[in-house]
């Protein structure tokens, strides 16, 4: 199939266009306007020989021969209009779709790993903090078989062994939106490839790939879906780690399901609208947190003075994004119980872990989502995390205001 780039290579297609059209290339041929849901679990064989070949090339992270797709768990038509789709967006040769955020880096450490051990490479891994909790327990437990070193983004250069096999980093960090210089970054790291976490920005606003970063992860659940109703994981690259990362996916089922990838792609759609209302709104609702709100003592998001100390914003990103980070007055003890007062007195800001979807949600990160992160790194008790949502502003604005009060 191909697409739309290679369909109209002389016209400078926008992000707003791409999101859109792409991915739905080959609609014509099949005489439909909306992507048809294949929910095959498992496929006719047209012959042992030819079924055997494509069993065979997908395992190893191709594409589906003669033999077709075969079974689910190696590929799945709808899926892969929304990696086509994502990887347009992101500017890469292709995308990888996964069952979650989590094992969409999870087969990335896997594929690193590999990968680095045919190179000469151990199972070494360089972590920027913060990072999203999960991401950060499964570096920090060893579970996937690796020695992460944690350390600031200024060190990693120093950071780097003759074994370690990826570099990792979140920009902006999850939760008090941390921003990182990835050009920097790739360069720190030298031949070790860098995994760039890019669900906060999207690649409506950041494209890490055009950076030098070897995978964009995101969480699909979040901005792409967008509405609160899937699960998934994806991970834009080029060709060689889209292999890499298919046989691990192969191997260990983390394929996402076609009705979720049906729904990630349907909310590509609308990604670019909805990602901007949400970013006016944030600025708003940031400067008045920071100046007029009460009980504030910090507010953390990149469009105020001193959120973007490496001036990555206008360069490396075009917005500051919809995600914010109020830390509560009254120190550690004080905030922590205003913070927990906070996020249950709010009435349209839902209490619930996630974000990016068209609701606006609030949550405590050191008591959930960031719970497992070790004592030392895990974000201060007096901290709450706001996702901005479609709401109109001044509502917003009012429940914020009563739950502070």
């Amino acid at each position: 199939m191909d697409t739309l780039m290679e369909t109209l290579p002389d016209l400078a297609v926008s992000i707003d266009t791409l999101a859109v059209h792409a991915g739905r290339e080959d609609l014509p041929d099949l005489g439909v306007h909306v992507p048809p849901i294949d929910l095959s679990s498992t496929n006719p064989l047209p012959s042992v020989d030819a079924g055997g070949e494509s069993y065979e090339v997908m395992a190893g992270g191709g594409h589906p021969g003669p033999g077709g797709p075969v079974y689910q768990r190696l590929w799945n038509p709808t899926v892969a209009r929304f990696e086509t789709a994502l990887a347009a967006l992101e500017g890469t040769a292709e995308s990888v779709a996964f069952a979650s955020g989590m094992a969409a880096f999870t087969a990335c450490v896997l594929a690193a790993r590999q990968v680095g051990a045919v190179q000469g490479r151990g199972s070494h891994v360089v972590a920027i903090r913060p990072l999203y909790g999960g991401t950060d327990h499964v570096l920090a437990s060893g579970l996937l078989g690796t020695d992460t070193t944690f350390v600031p983004a200024e060190l990693v250069a120093d950071a780097v062994r003759a074994d370690t096999c990826l570099v990792v980093l979140e920009t902006p960090g999850n939760p008090t939106l941390d921003l990182v210089d990835v050009a920097a970054v790739v360069h720190a790291a030298g031949d070790v490839p860098v995994l760039v976490d890019n669900t906060f920005a999207t690649p409506v606003l950041q494209n890490p790939a055009a950076l030098g970063a070897s995978m964009v992860l995101h969480s699909g659940t979040k901005y792409l879906g967008g509405h609160g109703d899937v699960l998934a994981g994806a991970v834009a690259c080029d060709l060689e780690w889209a292999a890499a990362l298919r046989r691990v996916r192969a191997l260990t089922g983390a394929i996402v399901h076609p009705l979720s990838g049906y729904l990630l792609h349907r909310g590509l759609q609308t990604l670019p609208l909805r990602v901007r209302a949400q970013q006016d709104s944030a600025r708003q609702l940031a400067a008045w947190l920071a100046h007029e709100a009460p009980h504030v003592a910090q507010v953390h998001y990149p469009g105020l003075p001193g959120g973007d100390p490496y001036g990555v914003i206008g360069t490396q990103m075009r917005g500051p994004g919809a995600m914010i980070a109020i830390r509560l007055a009254g120190g550690a003890e004080v905030g922590f119980r205003r913070a927990t007062e906070v996020t249950q007195r709010c009435h349209l800001f839902t209490h619930a872990v996630s974000l990016g979807g068209v609701d606006s949600l609030i949550q405590h990160p050191a008591a959930l989502t960031h719970r497992p992160v070790a004592p030392g790194a895990r974000p201060s008790p007096d901290i709450v995390r706001l996702s901005i949502g479609l709401e109109d502003i001044d509502d917003l604005r009012a429940d914020l205001e009563q739950a502070l009060r």
